[in-house]
């Protein structure tokens, strides 16, 4: 009997291609197949560190239609690595749908630690790391302002992933519906050459991007709810007042 392989689930870089781990160069090199979000973007990083693996398409569009064949051919004893276009599989790309499968299957799910590009955004942003939320992807008309509705008093710090050509909506959206003063941090091309981290109040950060186009791959740290606190009065203050008059 032929025993099955594993999935490998692979993060890639969000940008730097020196920020592979040893491990997953490996793993990329031993696969019997490598499963890329886009074969174009793979191509790069996989000729970069001399791997020539059998390379197939596995994103959105087809995953509903090939996971079950993917996972007949891992029982057959073929080691599969799952890679995404940056970052860790799963994490707002293709990957759970495949997860889930094998998993139903008894098949083996190994995932390596690594990039993935909110945990710098977090870290970089100075806001409380301890609790947050991460939402990804917010959607793009139905049901979009509602989530926001729901999210204007999270308490925790919360993360989104967004377009260049949607931030500014978005800021604005934060704007209306968070409050001006809200506090947030847009980073931008994580680990590239033109890394670029703002901060400061949504109003702030909108006016920086109405004036600068963005560019590249964009996390949104937004800080959590604070309630405002009473104003303390002093005792004194309150008699005088009754007795003023």
């Amino acid at each position: 009997m032929v025993s099955p392989g594993k999935l490998f689930i692979v993060p890639t870089p969000v940008g730097n291609l020196e920020d592979m781990t040893f491990r997953a160069v490996r793993i990329l090199k031993e696969a019997d197949l490598i499963l890329a979000e886009d074969t174009r973007v793979s191509s790069t990083l996989l000729e970069h560190y001399d791997i020539h693996n059998k390379l197939m398409s596995h994103h959105k569009f087809n995953e509903h239609n090939t996971v079950t064949n993917i996972a007949e051919k891992i029982l057959t004893g073929i080691n599969v690595a799952l890679i995404s276009d940056a970052g860790t599989p799963g994490i707002s790309d293709p990957g759970y749908l495949l997860v889930h499968t094998c998993i139903d299957k008894d098949i083996d799910v190994e995932c390596l630690p690594g990039a993935t590009a909110f945990v710098p955004a977090l870290i970089n942003s100075g806001f409380p790391s301890d609790r947050f939320v991460f939402e990804g992807f917010l959607p793009q008309k139905k049901g979009r302002q509602k989530r926001l509705l729901e999210l204007s008093a999270e308490k925790r710090t919360i993360i989104f992933y967004e377009s260049p050509f949607r931030l500014v909506k978005l800021l604005q959206e934060l704007g209306q519906i968070f409050g001006q003063e809200r506090k947030c941090s847009v980073s931008r091309e994580l680990s590239k050459l033109f890394e670029e981290n703002v901060r400061g109040t949504a109003a702030g950060v909108l006016a920086h991007f109405e004036q600068n186009t963005p560019r590249g791959e964009i996390v949104v740290v937004v800080e959590g709810f604070k309630e405002k606190k009473a104003a303390v009065t002093s005792k004194q203050e309150v008699v005088g007042s009754a007795g003023s008059g």
